[in-house]
């Protein structure tokens, strides 16, 4: 994301703050974040003197201001896999990619990276993937995270059962990259 605009949507200064979006709506609606809305309709606007005002205010780190990029972490234990995604990502995306090889190392690296999206293979070490899943989902702090399932054991029954166990999209491998890229969008515009 560009920080050099003047005005933001909710959206925008969700993703700077790492937040998820009704926050934003809420700390505008309390008068605690000051802006106004588009006239005939519901959409906020924040004026970014008004954002850096608050976020120092509320201590809220400044560095979202900077890295306004969307934030995928790649989950897998396959070597291979996470070296390929965590290039070709970066390169064909304008993604920040971080990536971990097994369950305790993604819990590290959620904590610290605080990613939009989490590329989880679920068959991560005997269960860890989904163990992941149910930590982000728990997680106040990651709220805003989408979580992309990756499995090449799944049938399709199975793989449509994800989405009630907490899973926001689903990838069979082997994929293409533009596949990848394609379920993060989507993930993505849903929550900015």
């Amino acid at each position: 994301m560009r920080t050099d605009k003047e005005v933001l949507t909710t959206g925008e200064v969700a993703k700077i703050c790492n937040v998820a979006p009704r926050t934003v709506s809420k700390w505008f609606d309390s008068g605690q974040l000051q802006g106004y809305r588009i006239p005939g309709s519901k959409d906020r606007r924040i004026p970014m003197p008004q954002l850096i005002r608050f976020m120092k205010e509320h201590n809220i780190p400044m560095d979202g201001l900077t890295t306004g990029h969307t934030r995928v972490l790649v989950v897998d234990d396959d070597p291979e896999v996470v070296s390929v995604l965590r290039k070709l990502l970066s390169e064909q995306s304008n993604y920040e990619v971080e990536t971990a090889t097994d369950g305790f190392e993604a819990g590290m690296q959620c904590q610290r990276f605080k990613p939009h999206v989490l590329l989880l293979d679920i068959h991560l070490g005997d269960g860890d993937g989904r163990r992941v899943a149910d930590l982000v989902r728990t997680s106040d702090d990651l709220q805003i995270t989408r979580i992309i399932a990756m499995s090449g054991k799944l049938t399709d029954g199975q793989a449509s059962q994800l989405r009630s166990q907490g899973f926001d999209a689903f990838l069979k491998k082997p994929f293409q990259v533009r596949q990848v890229v394609e379920a993060i969008e989507k993930l993505t515009s849903i929550i900015h």
